[in-house]
């Protein structure tokens, strides 16, 4: 298991739910933390909180369904200096519910990729490559088990895509520490999962930070985050270590 101590993170959607759970849970590990939200004002609560664990702190912002905001977002970061060892791709948007779903409009699936896979994998492309170069990064990219429901279409095909590039991508860095993989966190009371979910976003973590700290070399997973509920953070990286790479 890696030691994150001093080590930098960018978690995306870290205002609220389980990107504000994560955040906190690096914190207490040591670790510094760029707080993503659509407005830097609404991170104010959980970097306080970070802040008063140790850690450096700072908040970005973007809309993540406009590309030129994401671009501008890590220039600002890389013009801080700040070294990205981490990154959660956390934030989501599941569009609508269609129960009509032979009307699905086009544009639920123009935001839906916008946001669920095309912003994650900007900020995959512009990190991977200085990851390499030191010879050391941890990539998490956030999934849905959403599966035979043509009623959220646009949002599981956005994450179906997101899958298959990071499952692809994931061969190229197999067997390297950088590492690259996927957590699904399940059904969860957030405000993209709402309060029919059966599980409190407490109970996914620390299942959707395993990815993170794992130290076998393996990328292209899917971990389940609800599998690791209750578990240590040792016990669950250990649990996560043995689940084998497809590759």
């Amino acid at each position: 298991m890696i030691n994150v101590n001093g080590r930098w993170a960018l978690i995306t959607g870290a205002s609220r739910g389980i990107g504000y759970l994560s955040a906190k849970f690096l914190a207490e590990q040591g670790c510094n933390l760029v707080l993503h939200s659509r407005d830097a004002a609404h991170c104010e609560k959980v970097l306080a909180e970070v802040r008063a664990l140790g850690a450096e702190a700072y908040a970005v912002s973007a809309e993540l369904s406009e590309p030129e905001q994401v671009q501008k977002m890590l220039g600002e970061i890389d013009a801080k200096g700040t070294p990205i060892d981490i990154v959660l791709n956390n934030a989501g948007l599941q569009i609508a519910y269609r129960t009509e779903y032979l009307s699905t409009p086009y544009t639920d699936y123009d935001i839906s990729f916008r946001i669920n896979t095309v912003a994650p994998m900007m900020i995959c492309y512009h990190y991977l490559p200085k990851m390499a170069a030191k010879g050391f990064g941890r990539i998490v990219n956030t999934t849905s088990g959403i599966d035979l429901e043509p009623e959220q279409a646009g949002y599981s095909a956005a994450k179906a895509a997101l899958n298959k590039v990071t499952h692809d991508l994931g061969k190229v860095y197999n067997g390297t520490d950088v590492m690259l993989n996927l957590t699904d966190p399940g059904w969860c009371r957030t405000d993209l999962g709402g309060p029919m979910a059966p599980n409190s976003p407490e109970s996914a973590v620390p299942g959707v930070l395993v990815g993170v700290f794992a130290d076998d070399k393996k990328s292209g997973r899917i971990f389940s985050a609800q599998e690791f509920s209750g578990m240590t953070l040792e016990d669950a990286v250990a649990k996560a270590e043995m689940q084998d790479s497809d590759y």
